[in-house]
Formats: structure tokens, sequence, C-alpha cells
């Protein structure tokens, strides 16, 4: 089963779809996301998110000051700035 994933800015969405994998910087260190994962909220850092499409494909996008949530196989990513790369 594949990740649902949403990311957004404080204005706009910038990507949304299905996912194998996701990965983000948050203030503890870079986290890797695959379905199954435990739920959990995590503030990000500045950098890098970077999402393995369920067809193999990588979206990479910057985001800075926001969180990241996992529940239910569901990834939320809000920042206050994010962009495709």
């Amino acid at each position: 089963m594949p990740l649902t994933v949403n990311l957004v800015s404080a204005d706009q969405q910038v990507w949304s779809g299905e996912a194998a994998q996701v990965t983000a910087r948050t203030t503890e260190g870079e986290i890797g996301i695959l379905p199954g994962h435990q739920p959990v909220l995590a503030i990000l850092a500045s950098g890098q998110v970077r999402v393995r499409e369920t067809g193999g494909g990588i979206v990479d996008a910057t985001a800075e000051d926001g969180f990241l949530s996992v529940e239910n196989d569901t990834v939320t990513i809000v920042a206050r700035n994010a962009a495709l790369a």
C-alpha cells in the first residue's frame, strides 16, 4: 500500500500524490518514511524533501519552518515556504 503525500506551503499546495518513500530533514535529523511507518509528528528543518513516487519517479522540493506528520500511511508536510526544486 503506497503512502498518500501532501506537501503544502503557507499559501499553496506544492505537491500531492502517492509515494513509495518520503525523506525529509527534521530538527532531530533526516527521517525516511515507508508505508506502515509508526505515527510521528516532527518539526521540519530547512532542507530537501524527496518523494519517491510509486512509479519510480523522484520529486525534489525544498521546505523550511514547518512540520511533518505521519499517520495511517498519510504524510502531511506543512511549511512556511516550500517549492519544487
